[in-house]
Order: structure tokens, then C-alpha cells, then sequence
């Protein structure tokens, strides 16, 4: 395995197929992780997927991801994305390590408040309301993004 990407989901995540199933669906976060995971493999890289709902922690594992070299991060700040600039300081500051902001829902057809990214301007792309799927569709993007920079 040669790539490594960091896969990181904010607060109430592992909530997934628990709450509001009517937005983010019956599929389980243990569902999620293992999906990834397939994919990962399926794709020859090494995926590590780390959930909390502690802004800080989400800071560190992006520190974390620049200090030990991973090739780009997936992240899905949850609730942190309208509100923390400090998430989007940490993503702005590891610049070029490519990341992928992924939303489940479509942030664009919720309440209006959640219409702001502060982390998006420093992300390579935003993927939302291709549920988990908008998980691969980043790594995907991450990859074909190295592959170009890289001259492959």
C-alpha cells in the first residue's frame, strides 16, 4: 500500500442510522467505516477513519495528518462545519495536503445556517447529499488529484 488518506467524521456521526433517519438514512456509522474500508482496499491504500465529537480532537487529527505525512484527508466536520473557524484554520494551514470536505445530506437544502462551510474555501472540493457514497466519490478525488500533481 502506498497512499494513505485519514477519513474524519465530527460530532454525532456515530449517530448515523440512529438519528433523523428520514436525512441521513438507516445505514449504520459501522456500516460507513466498513464501506470505506472495502474501498480502500479495493483502491490498494491505507485508510484510517477516526470519529469525535470534540472540535479539538478533530484539530489534532489534522495536525496529525500533515506531521505523519498521510496523502490527503476526507472530512466531515458535521455541526463544526458552520461554525469553526479553528477547523478551518487547521485544513487551510497543511495546504497542499488535498482534503474533501463530504456532507451525507445536501447542506444546501437543510436550514440556512448550515448553507456555510468555513472549511470549504481551503478544500480541494465539497461533496454533499450523495450520502455515503460522497466518501468514495472523495477519496476518488483525492487520488485522481495526486496522480495529477504526481505526473502519473
Amino acid at each position: 500500500m502506498g497512499r494513505k488518506l485519514m477519513v474524519i467524521n465530527g460530532p454525532n456521526l456515530n449517530m448515523v442510522g440512529i438519528r433523523e433517519k428520514e436525512i441521513y438514512g438507516s445505514n449504520t456509522f459501522e456500516s460507513l467505516i466498513q464501506m470505506i474500508q472495502t474501498a480502500a482496499k479495493e483502491r490498494d491504500i491505507e485508510v484510517d477513519c477516526r470519529q469525535s465529537n470534540h472540535e479539538g480532537d478533530l484539530v489534532d487529527w489534522i495536525q496529525e495528518a500533515y506531521f505523519k505525512q498521510f496523502d490527503g484527508i476526507v472530512i466531515n466536520p458535521g455541526a463544526y462545519t458552520h461554525t469553526s473557524i479553528a477547523i478551518a484554520d487547521a485544513v487551510h494551514a497543511i495546504e497542499p495536503i488535498p482534503v474533501v470536505e463530504v456532507h451525507i445530506s445536501d447542506i444546501l437544502k437543510r436550514e440556512e445556517f448550515r448553507h456555510i462551510s468555513y472549511e470549504a474555501p481551503y478544500c480541494l472540493d465539497q461533496i454533499k447529499g450523495h450520502g455515503f457514497d460522497g466518501y468514495i466519490e472523495a477519496m476518488d478525488l483525492i487520488l485522481a488529484h495526486l496522480d495529477k500533481t504526481e505526473g502519473k
